[in-house]
């Protein structure tokens, strides 16, 4: 059995939000678009809000989407693989909350 291991980590060039969608553009020319209610916090913030991101490497170099007025921090990897929000109901409740 061969074993296969990937050395790349996928790059963002672009997010924006289409409809319902986060549209995250990958620089090898895919696109992945996941439900915004997917990310609670992101389908509760306002346009200003989900405009204001920015990508940086954690440190094992993979690229993560950050948007920090509303401290939501999202792995590229987990968006390509289908991982919605862990956040939990309560973590979630108190900071929404928070905005009032």
């Amino acid at each position: 059995m061969n074993t296969v291991t990937i050395d790349t980590q996928p790059r963002v060039s672009e997010v924006e939000f289409v409809d319902d969608k986060l549209s995250v553009s990958i620089e090898d020319g895919r696109i992945v678009l996941v439900p915004i209610a997917w990310y609670p916090r992101l389908l509760h913030a306002t346009a200003e809000e989900r405009n204001d991101w920015r990508v940086f490497e954690d440190s094992d170099g993979r690229d993560i989407i950050f948007w920090a007025q509303l401290d939501e921090l999202i792995p590229v990897i987990a968006l390509i693989v289908g991982i919605p929000s862990r956040e939990s109901e309560r973590t979630f409740a108190r900071w929404l909350d928070s905005r009032k």
